[in-house]
């Protein structure tokens, strides 16, 4: 694969794996470090925290108020037995019919497949078993204690009733539905995440109000939810700035390179830093384009639709068979998942909501509709499920944390201790 941590022979510490270990201090790190962080969602947020906390001098960019982009809308799932990477050698033999098909987990509309093919290709070759196998292994480095982590981190900035542990139910309509994931299972087991099987009986004893489409359950008690991800990046945001960090809303234009450092473009300012740490999730990659740094990242398009009043699950739900996670919110039910490789630039297609909207309906019988509202953001994705975090060889100053798609919540507080790990 041909991605940023090996075209541009990048020193140790830049991928996520346990070979990897902490990212290397980058060149210039002292105490006189001035750090831009671009990128207010839950990575970024995490990092200038954990930054500041060792003293660096911190200002964190973004076009929107934290929190506002794809960490705003979704699941909230604090997942760390999430090893297994999207591209399992089973899904590869249907991947092929779904793309095309708007009604699938995994939806690619046709005029996007030229643009898309290069990640594709690298997806497929990512679902190896030797690769899945090496990938799993760093995931679970990355993921190591991530419910404690963020319940430590929560009681930190304030918010511990964000943090709720209840543990994570999948569900599956029948024995051969089950059977489908059980190379997912196995690494999970192998990863040391325990699981209990339910049966129909068992599902309704911890969700009374699931409807009578799933009758097997694996249950990982040991899971966690936030149930407010927006608050909770703005108590860590807010935690960074009352700390020292600088908040700036600009649209950050453009990188440069300085006798310096760094020089950002962040709208009408021109900020000159010592370093630039690129968090700034699926827009990363047009972000160092200019810079020839090559991310091999897409967009995976993710959609909600959020019910009003009391949810009728209390944690969180996968709905294996369709992708899909019903999670308990703060202020409602949210019904989140699929993915739609479509790039940035185009609108959000309704029938993806309406999807899910039908699927809660299914699900939920007695589930009342009105005033519901949808949501589309962009999971930044990597072919092999593995983030970039660290500095990029041969750009002194700057880092990367990027790609996390599916598992950024989860895995944004290691994210932050390994970048900040550079700065000792």
């Amino acid at each position: 694969m041909e991605d940023a941590r090996r075209t541009h022979r990048p020193a140790a510490g830049v991928t996520a794996g346990p070979s990897a270990g902490e990212a290397s201090t980058p060149r210039g790190a002292t105490v006189g470090a001035h750090v831009v962080v671009v990128g207010a969602g839950i990575i970024g947020a995490c990092i200038a925290l954990r930054l500041r906390q060792r003293g660096v001098r911190v200002t964190l960019v973004d076009r929107d108020e934290p929190g506002r982009g794809c960490s705003f809308g979704n699941s909230g799932a604090i997942s760390p037995g999430s090893v297994a990477p999207l591209a399992m050698p089973g899904i590869l033999r249907s991947v092929p019919g779904m793309l095309l098909d708007p009604q699938s987990p995994l939806y690619l509309p046709a005029g996007y497949l030229p643009r898309a093919l290069p990640w594709l290709v690298r997806f497929a070759a990512s679902a190896r078993p030797a690769r899945v196998a090496r990938t799993a292994d760093a995931l679970a480095a990355l993921h190591a204690d991530a419910v404690a982590l963020h319940m430590a981190l929560a009681r930190e900035v304030g918010v511990p009733d964000l943090v709720v542990r209840r543990g994570h139910l999948h569900l599956y309509p029948d024995a051969d539905a089950a059977a489908k994931d059980a190379a997912t299972w196995r690494l999970r087991a192998a990863h040391g995440y325990r699981f209990a099987a339910l049966d129909r009986d068992g599902i309704l004893a911890l969700e009374p109000a699931i409807g009578p489409r799933y009758t097997h359950g694996l249950f990982l008690a040991d899971h966690a939810t936030i149930v407010d991800p927006f608050r909770y990046v703005q108590a860590i945001a807010n935690a960074a700035v009352t700390r020292g960090a600088t908040l700036r809303r600009a649209d950050v234009s453009a990188l440069r390179q300085t006798t310096g450092g760094w020089s950002v473009e962040a709208g009408a300012a021109s900020l000159s830093c010592t370093h630039v740490v690129v968090a700034a999730g699926a827009w990363s990659k047009r972000l160092l384009a200019p810079l020839r740094v090559p991310l091999a990242l897409e967009s995976q398009r993710g959609y909600h639709v959020q019910y009003r009043g009391p949810a009728p699950v209390s944690r969180t739900v996968v709905l294996a068979d369709r992708k899909v996670f019903v999670t308990p919110m703060a202020d409602g039910l949210r019904v989140g998942g699929t993915v739609e490789i479509g790039g940035l630039d185009a609108p959000p297609d309704p029938r993806r909501a309406a999807l899910l909207a039908r699927i809660a309906a299914e699900t939920f019988p007695a589930l009342a509709s009105d005033g519901a509202t949808t949501w589309m953001g962009h999971r930044p994705c990597m072919p092999d499920s593995l983030p970039v975090i660290g500095p990029v060889a041969g750009r002194p100053g700057l880092l990367l944390a990027v790609g996390h798609g599916h598992l950024g919540m989860t895995d944004s507080v290691r994210t932050a201790e390994r970048i900040a790990g550079a700065f000792a």
